[in-house]
């Protein structure tokens, strides 16, 4: 059960304070006064979209928060969040960045806060009922009454899977009828990319050997210049160290300190042997035949070819020559993959069928039963002769929702036969349908959006909210859905924003919403109501102003609705 709604900065609200109980608690106001304001805030809690423009100028945040005294929830302690104490859900909305959301002041994503929220809140407004002008929704409305929306997403993937299946049929069906061609070409290009036989690496390796054999001249003068200064020409640099490591020697005789000098050099000599040798090398290696050159020029030139056609390095070119005999293979092989492709579609096609006509099957029967328990409703809100059918019809092919192409029909006078809702239900009527369609779904133990699951709370009392469900309708009638809306609150806890006094008068808790305006300064009230100021309020409610005879009237209505509570 929803115990405080507190909210901060959010559109014309300063900082808002709202208690709420068990029952009935009714909202009531002057047009504009912000109770509309105070049902988009609880739609924030329960994770729809955040605009910055909620946020009261000037203010760099706004929050809501919303307490329960629920006390056990499965999600939570998935997420090993306590809740001994009850759970506070708090939802920031910021200026500047991400607006944040909590459960018990633990960080939560916004999909987790929704999750959690909506097996606590449930909000029914005017677009719902507007709702039911959509043909389309009626379907949603018999799923959600008859709990179907397992079999729903079962038909839903299959049908998701028989379309990619038919995609990639279709797909290869229009490349079978280039393949011919297209064999040719991808084969021509494979053979093309074998036949130069690259290697990782390749083209780097033959850029250096070129850049040597293109100065192969001052290369080979190099290293001739330095192999004859080093060892080979009198007066080599090997000639004189062994001559200068001869007379240490003759010292080292003498001074025996010379020997660790003596030793340098002497190491210093095998040294030098071994860079004569590799130089020697080095100047036998650019004795290189000058056909190499060509050669070398003609082999990067066949790779620069290759990739302007294939890619812009030997690695792509590669990777392409793969890709390429994929597809080749896959072309060869075409019929073969077409015949288990259209093998698998005919399977799940068939599967797709039998949980089609399985959820239209389930849907016949339960809609039979709706249009008598919505009936039965409906002479509880004023329709004594209302009928009410669900019109239901199989289509050619099964699409995303199934077969079924339902309809519901109606009709509010006697010896009037059902036509389309849609085109013959006012708006007062819509609002009857609407609560009778919720009264039956709640006694199935379900919520119009869809089946409550396994992962709500199993303690406290779930709350649902109705925004103006009484819109378009009055007298007699606002009575009769100020009943129902009463028996809902024995087993819900009810928060309903009315205009009608005869409503109004059933709560067990009643909120006035005020709007107070100043020169520079907007703010809204929300002020319980009690004894005198409640009649006054109802009175205001009857006829725009209190009189003494709107007074009485209210008096009267307070009085009415004493006595209903007491038969609850």
């Amino acid at each position: 059960m929803l115990t405080e709604l507190r909210i901060k900065n959010f559109t014309i609200i300063d900082d808002l304070s709202i208690g709420f109980g068990p029952g009935l608690n009714i909202l009531t106001g002057e047009t504009g006064a912000g109770k509309s304001i105070i049902v988009d805030a609880l739609g924030i809690i329960l994770g729809e979209k955040a605009s910055q423009d909620l946020i009261k100028s000037g203010k760099k945040e706004a929050s809501i928060e919303a307490c329960f005294d629920t006390i056990t929830h499965p999600q939570l302690e998935e997420l090993s969040i306590e809740s001994n104490e009850g759970i506070i859900i708090r939802r920031t909305i910021a200026a500047q960045g991400k607006g944040r959301a909590y459960i018990n002041d633990t960080p939560v994503s916004l999909q987790t806060l929704a999750t959690v929220a909506g097996g606590l809140v449930d909000i029914h407004g005017q677009h719902e009922q507007q709702g039911l002008l959509r043909k389309e929704s009626h379907l949603s409305f018999v799923d959600a009454y008859g709990g179907f929306q397992d079999l729903l997403l079962s038909v839903q993937e299959r049908y998701r899977e028989a379309l990619e299946t038919r995609n990639n049929v279709s797909a290869i069906k229009e490349k079978a009828r280039e393949r011919g061609q297209r064999i040719e070409f991808l084969s021509f290009q494979v053979n093309e990319i074998d036949t130069a036989r690259l290697k990782q690496g390749e083209k780097e390796a033959l850029e250096e050997e070129r850049r040597i054999l293109l100065n192969l001249s001052r290369l080979k003068e190099s290293s001739e210049t330095a192999y004859m200064l080093l060892y080979e020409a009198e007066g080599s640099s090997l000639e004189k160290l062994a001559a200068a490591a001869a007379k240490v020697r003759e010292m080292a005789q003498i001074d025996h300190s010379a020997g660790e000098l003596l030793n340098a050099l002497e190491s210093a000599i095998p040294l030098l042997e071994d860079a004569a040798i590799v130089l020697r090398s080095f100047k036998d290696r650019y004795d290189i035949d000058p056909r190499k050159l060509e050669d070398m020029e003609d082999r990067l030139e066949l790779i620069k070819k290759l990739q302007k056609k294939y890619g812009d390095s030997v690695e792509e070119i590669l990777h392409y020559r793969d890709t390429a005999l994929e597809e080749l293979n896959t072309l060869e092989n075409i019929e073969e993959r077409t015949g288990a492709l259209e093998a698998e579609l005919a399977v799940i096609e068939k599967e797709l069928l039998a949980a089609a006509e399985d959820l239209s099957d389930k849907r016949k029967a339960a809609a039979l039963i709706m249009e008598s328990l919505v009936v039965s409703e409906l002479r509880e809100l004023g329709f004594q002769k209302a009928l009410f059918k669900v019109d239901s019809r199989n289509r050619d092919k099964v699409t995303a929702t199934g077969l079924d192409d339902l309809e519901f029909l109606f009709s509010a006078n006697p010896g009037e036969p059902v036509r389309s809702l849609i085109k013959v239900a006012s708006g007062g009527e819509l609002s009857r349908i609407m609560l009778a369609l919720k009264c039956i779904e709640i006694a199935a133990g379900h919520r119009l959006t869809g089946k409550i699951k396994s992962g709500g709370p199993s303690s406290g009392m779930r709350t649902l909210i109705f925004d103006e469900v009484d819109a378009g309708i009055g007298g007699v009638t606002a009575q009769h859905v100020g009943d129902r809306l009463k028996a809902i609150a024995g087993s819900y806890q009810v928060l309903c924003i009315t205009h009608l006094p005869q409503i109004a008068a059933l709560a067990d808790r009643h909120l006035m919403v005020q709007k107070a305006m100043a020169a520079d300064h907007t703010d809204v009230a929300v002020i319980p109501l009690t004894n005198g100021k409640r009649q006054e309020e109802l009175a205001r409610m009857l006829s725009g102003r209190v009189t003494e005879v709107s007074l009485k009237h209210a008096k009267e209505l307070l009085g009415s609705g004493q006595k209903q509570a007491d038969k609850t």
